[in-house]
């Protein structure tokens, strides 16, 4: 079954130097993009992270310091990368926890305004788990019948993400063939940030999702203890959820004047 889209979609896969957002960088991105139409758009990127990767990443992935050592930095190839994905939705596995979050700090440290508010995002690592309870390369076998060569290169993780969501929609009768359905579907828990630090309650409104005001509402906390917000700014947060809880504090200061 073929996507039903209504704007492109773009799957991507990330390597990296580990899986802590803030310190850790991109040595690897590939992007698989999906038009309305069927037709098909891909690159992939070696990226020099421009600090050393170590020995037990490159054990996962197989990208050695001396492999990217010559390749362009991100902050050089950032533009290249968000204009392939703007006014796109994205899919990925195991991307609203990982991809997409490490994906915005590259790119907010770049420079480039990266907003997840008009994208949806599906997560066919949750859409798998929800249905089944295995890994990428037991999904590929399971929905495709393929064995998934060169696992853990971005190139061949991309494709096989695709390749299960299409499998996923022929094998469950349930899954709706809709992206914003798919993205709902996939979510674990909405997050404001995707980094986790900043959720939803029950009426929409963001709330704390750690520390000694987890659970309280953010513009309370803005408005009772405004220190909270410097020592956010100042602390090693990711800046995706900096740049959320400046729009918060920005958009409670707009609405007092009005």
């Amino acid at each position: 079954m073929e996507l039903n889209l209504t704007k492109p979609i773009c799957f991507f896969d990330l390597e990296a130097t580990g899986t802590n957002l803030v310190k850790d960088r991109i040595v690897e991105i590939a992007v698989l993009k999906i038009f309305p139409n069927g037709n098909k758009e891909s690159r992939t990127w070696l990226v020099n992270p421009e600090r050393e990767i170590p020995e037990e990443v490159i054990a996962i992935h197989g990208i050695s310091n001396e492999k990217v050592a010559n390749e362009p930095t991100f902050k050089e190839l950032a533009n290249q990368v968000y204009d392939m994905i703007k006014g796109c939705d994205l899919g990925g596995y195991n991307s609203n926890r990982f991809d997409i979050p490490l994906l915005a700090e590259e790119l907010l440290r770049a420079g480039v305004d990266f907003e997840m508010k008009n994208m949806l995002a599906v997560d066919v690592q949750t859409i798998f788990h929800k249905k089944e309870q295995r890994t990428l390369s037991a999904a590929y076998q399971f929905y495709c019948g393929k064995n998934l060569e060169n696992a853990h290169t971005a190139q061949a993780d991309t494709n096989a993400t695709y390749e299960v969501l299409k499998s996923q929609l022929d094998k469950y009768d349930d899954l709706t063939n809709d992206i914003k359905w798919l993205a709902g579907f996939s979510a674990r828990r909405r997050f404001a940030d995707f980094a986790g630090f900043i959720t939803y309650d029950k009426k929409g409104q963001e709330i704390f999702a750690f520390g000694k005001y987890k659970g309280k509402g953010v513009e309370k906390v803005l408005e009772e203890e405004p220190g909270y917000f410097g020592w956010i700014q100042n602390a090693d947060f990711p800046l995706y959820t900096k740049k959320v809880l400046t729009a918060i504090k920005l958009r409670r200061l707009n609405n007092k004047l009005s």
